[in-house]
Order: C-alpha cells, then sequence, then structure tokens
C-alpha cells in the first residue's frame, strides 16, 4: 500500500465511511476505489482534490502523499541514484 492510499483509507474508516461512499462521490467504482487504498492505481491529482473535500482533509497533505507516490514510482529500482536525484532536483526547486 503506498502513503496516499493508506492515508485515505484511515481518514475514511475515521469517519465510519464505506469505501462504495467515497467511490460514489468520485464517480468512480468500488474496485477502483479499492485499489487506490491499496496503492494499486494511482488517483489523478483532480480525484485527490475531490478526495480531499470528501473527507474534509487537508488538500496539501494528500496531494503530498500523492506526489511522493509518483516519485517513488519514478524512481523504481534507481534506489541508488535516488537520493542524489532528489538532492539534485531540490536544488533546482529552490532557485
Amino acid at each position: 500500500m503506498k502513503h496516499l492510499g493508506q492515508k485515505i483509507r484511515e481518514l475514511r474508516e475515521k469517519q465510519n465511511l464505506l469505501l462504495r461512499q467515497v467511490a460514489a462521490h468520485l464517480e468512480v467504482d468500488t474496485a477502483l476505489m479499492s485499489k487506490i487504498e491499496r496503492g494499486d492505481r494511482n488517483a489523478s491529482k483532480q480525484q485527490v482534490i475531490e478526495i480531499a473535500k470528501f473527507l474534509k482533509a487537508n488538500e496539501d497533505e494528500l496531494l503530498t502523499l500523492w506526489l511522493a507516490d509518483k516519485l517513488e514510482n519514478v524512481v523504481g529500482d534507481e534506489k541508488d541514484l535516488a537520493p542524489d536525484a532528489l538532492n539534485i532536483l531540490k536544488k533546482k526547486l529552490k532557485k
């Protein structure tokens, strides 16, 4: 399970919401929502924004987790090179 999916599940369960209720709000099927929670599928940025609104969650926090999951997917097996690459990116973003 990825970071975003864990957080979504945690928020949903705290509010005693069913998976199908969140899925219905997003207008996706329950199976897709389940895959997002398990980290088997990535949500779109817009879906993350809608989930944050529906669950009354911090949008920036969920988007940060979403981006972290995307970066992890890109890094993949390049774990030896990833820290240096991320440091370069961090410096570039500060400019």
